[in-house]
């Protein structure tokens, strides 16, 4: 079965206004960079987090799940505030409160003023996204979108992947709140550099603004935030055993149901879920949604075996998990070139099984692995994903007109954000659920009175009673710290499991997107018409 389309008239040349469209690239880049850094950079720095806001490690993870669904929020509405404020005056304001909420994530005393300046942050970043790559996507032609593409997936892809080695770093050498302070340099040339490349086009100044969707925007932050409630106390009030819980999922559902209709049926609906009828950028929707399950799930959960189980700092289990950066900027250029000459399905299918091979041998991990026994591993990680994200994009916006890429941009990144949200949350549960069923499994095996347990036991006991000598601590209080040893490695090997049925489970996740990988049409990027297959 076949059809035909035909790709967009090329109104680049508008939009660039006499500029080098690798300098807009270069503008919006910094701006998209910065914020999905942010989203990432503070996963190795959540111990500290905790310990210097007296926080929990489950509470502190709010600072993650927090920033991704205040981001989500804002996300679909960037593209009215684009219409009618003017996109480069928007884009600036976001840039320059993104830039402040960062110096007061750096200086929050508590944990409340850490999350109010998290959410001011994550709204203030909302935009960024959607706003660079459509600006990005305008400034190049058809033709060239592949490439277009390849440079904006250094912003999503390669922040991510590098802001956990460079938060450690922060944290080691100075402390977690320079992984915020980072973003006001980088803040200040995104400005500088936006306030003189990019240009509005002609249809957005010329645009007839409809009116706000209040009642859409209200169900939207209702939905979402009901989703984030959930995510981030799921755990601590044991999900849906917590009356007050159940009526949170009711609100949300309820929510997410009107606004459903409301985006469908309304004249003029906040996100016009309508494009949604374009069956490659419904697909692509999905594909990003699980691919910000998986990236966001992996890129918080290895820094966190590495170090709650094998005692690294957050420097070192930054330069651990940095060859993924590494894979990732080796594959933007071959991916750039390949976009416009393979089809995007075949790059996807390639991305994903590669992904799911590598996340499938870290479930091999075991409590004996040495800083480069995942290095190769790791590596061909972040190359392979950087056959996902490219195609991805080409694929969902392969038929859409400019004037729609405003709209798409804000849904196709509110999917990957909330998938990054679920992905979050669901590892952190995941991981402490497991970890207390393999507690059990493990103690099931080896008895209390069988032979291994009590031959480990004595042998404690020797070596504690030889540590305290002749003491009043002697030989006779030697049982309880022999305890204490066997239960605490216990929980490491239980933990251990818990890893790595982690990522086993996004192996499958991974693997199972290859099938949905195929219902997309075929799109052969160029000038002119395209075959759509």
């Amino acid at each position: 079965m076949s059809s035909t389309a035909t790709v967009p008239a090329d109104h680049s040349a508008e939009v660039r206004q006499g500029v080098n469209p690798w300098l807009i690239a270069m503008s919006v880049m910094l701006a998209t960079f910065m914020e999905v850094l942010d989203t990432a950079i503070a996963s190795v720095a959540l111990p500290y987090i905790a310990g210097s806001l007296s926080a929990s490690n489950d509470e502190a993870t709010w600072v993650l799940t927090s920033y991704l669904v205040a981001n989500a929020i804002v996300l679909p509405a960037s593209n009215w505030c684009s219409l009618r404020f003017g996109r480069k005056r928007f884009l600036v304001t976001c840039v320059i409160i993104f830039t402040v909420a960062s110096f007061a994530c750096g200086a929050a005393p508590t944990l409340p003023l850490m999350l109010l300046a998290r959410i001011v942050q994550g709204a203030g970043g909302g935009a960024l996204q959607p706003l660079s790559q459509a600006i990005l996507f305008e400034s190049f032609p058809p033709a060239k979108r592949g490439a277009a593409a390849a440079v904006f997936a250094f912003g999503v892809v390669v922040a991510p992947v590098l802001g956990p080695t460079l938060g450690g770093w922060l944290t080691d050498t100075y402390s977690w709140r320079y992984a915020f302070y980072i973003n006001i340099p980088i803040g200040i040339l995104a400005i500088v550099m936006i306030s003189r490349f990019v240009h509005d086009p002609p249809y957005i100044k010329n645009a007839k603004v409809p009116p706000f969707d209040n009642l859409g925007f209200g169900t939207l932050v209702v939905w979402t935030g009901c989703l984030q409630i959930i995510l981030d106390k799921g755990q601590e009030d044991d999900w849906f055993g917590a009356t007050w819980l159940r009526w949170a999922f009711c609100f949300m559902v309820t929510a997410f149901a009107w606004w459903l209709w409301i985006s469908w049926k309304h004249r003029n609906p906040l996100v016009n879920l309508k494009i949604l009828k374009d069956r490659n950028f419904a697909i692509g929707c999905l594909l990003i949604f699980l691919f910000g399950i998986a990236i966001y799930s992996t890129v918080t959960v290895l820094p966190l075996f590495y170090q709650e189980l094998l005692g690294y700092t957050a420097f070192t289990a930054g330069i651990v998990v940095a060859p993924r950066g590494i894979g990732a900027v080796c594959g933007m250029p071959i991916i750039g070139y390949l976009s416009n000459k393979v089809d995007p399905r075949l790059l996807l299918t390639f991305g994903f099984i590669v992904f799911g091979l590598t996340t499938f041998y870290f479930g091999e991990i075991t409590l004996d692995v040495s800083p480069t026994t995942l290095l190769i591993p790791i590596l061909i990680t972040g190359f392979g994903l950087s056959f996902v994200f490219v195609p991805i994009t080409t694929a969902a916006y392969g038929t859409l007109p400019n004037e729609q890429l405003g709209n798409a941009s804000g849904l196709f990144n509110l999917m990957r954000n909330i998938g990054g949200s679920i992905g979050i949350s669901v590892a952190q549960t995941l991981i402490t659920r497991r970890s207390a069923a393999h507690q059990n499994f493990i103690a099931n095996a080896v008895p209390i009175t069988g032979q291994q347990f009590q031959e480990r036991l004595h042998a404690l006991q020797s070596y504690f009673s030889h540590g305290y000598g002749d003491g009043p601590f002697g030989p006779g209080n030697s049982l309880a710290p022999a305890q204490a040893r066997i239960y605490m490695e216990l929980q490491r090997q239980a933990t251990t499991w818990a890893f790595v049925e982690v990522f086993r489970w996004l192996s499958l996740l991974s693997f199972g997107c290859v099938f949905a990988v195929w219902m997309l049409k075929k799109v052969k990027p160029g000038k002119g018409p395209a075959n759509v297959h």
